[in-house]
């Protein structure tokens, strides 16, 4: 009990003294770039909704296949993760160099490993995210819907089921959890700095989920409709353009690691990643946390 006592107070040290360190650096930029969809809220219940409407639209005889894989990509015990790339041509699953876009892995959706020599055939190139061949699975939105492309759903019909999701999300049935000290946070570094939220969301999902977690009226700007990790580049570039900054002086803030924080550390920025699970490599200009929630109430 002893040592576990040791343990867990050095372990508590360590958290204090990163929190400090990513707070310093948020209170130092000069601009904030913030993610929506599990940054600003971390709910993940809709996931859920959404993977239920998709398996609907599936041929009856794969609705329990479906399921069952759902559950364990969850689980994390399939080889379809936050991080990696479903390949709809070839159904394949690819683990990617975040900075290079290369791929360095690709398996099955069973989990069997390519040979180097086929992987180097078929994606020699960069990968290009286009959201109906190669689909960077950077949150949780893309782990149903790839599952769903696996077994037959269709484009159209995933898009279906996405916007009855976020028609569910903005009723009364729907409850977002506020994170605690976001929004006396978010205030201080208002006053010394612009905020700026960009998203894949509609703008009209925007409105509504920022009002639903009492946020409204606090960005400087919005970009919505987004379509990272595509454009995630040319908005960064704008930003410093029209704020007239050096991409050091600013932080991007999220949970996908596609989207914006690849993007952000490449340009030179600095970037805060919102992840529950350690990371394989470290970066310089690079700080993970749990939750903004570590942050907030320090």
């Amino acid at each position: 009990m002893e040592i576990e006592g040791i343990l867990y107070r050095e372990r508590s040290s360590a958290e204090t003294k990163n929190s400090k360190e990513e707070r310093l650096m948020l209170d130092q930029a000069k601009a904030l770039i913030f993610d929506l969809d599990g940054t600003l809220y971390e709910d993940t219940n809709h996931f859920v909704y959404y993977a239920n409407l998709l398996k609907k639209k599936l041929k009856e005889e794969n609705r329990p296949l479906f399921e069952t894989d759902y559950k364990s990509i969850r689980n994390r015990e399939h080889p379809l993760a936050i991080g990696k790339v479903y390949n709809r041509t070839h159904d394949a699953i690819i683990s990617v160099d975040p900075f290079t876009n290369l791929a360095i892995r690709v398996e099955t959706w069973s989990g069997d490993q390519w040979p180097e020599r086929k992987v180097w055939k078929h994606f020699p190139d960069p990968l290009i995210y286009d959201f109906i061949d190669h689909i960077a699975i950077g949150d949780g939105w893309w782990l149903p819907f790839s599952a769903a492309m696996h077994y037959g759903v269709t484009s159209e019909d995933a898009r279906e089921c996405y916007v009855a999701t976020k028609d569910y999300m903005g009723s009364d049935e729907f409850q977002l959890t506020e994170t605690k000290g976001l929004k006396t946070s978010l205030l201080l570094w208002k006053k010394t700095k612009p905020l700026i939220l960009v998203t894949n969301s509609e703008g009209y999902d925007v409105d509504r989920i920022l009002k639903a977690i009492d946020l409204e009226g606090i960005f400087k700007e919005i970009v919505s409709n987004a379509e990272k990790p595509v454009r995630t580049e040319d908005i960064f570039q704008q930003v410093l353009h029209n704020y007239r900054l050096k991409p050091e002086e600013i932080v991007s803030i999220g949970d996908n690691f596609m989207n914006e924080i690849a993007p952000a550390l490449e340009m030179g920025m600095k970037g805060i990643y919102i992840q529950s699970n350690d990371l394989p490599f470290s970066h310089p200009n690079l700080k993970v946390i749990k939750s903004l929630e570590e942050l907030c109430t320090k």
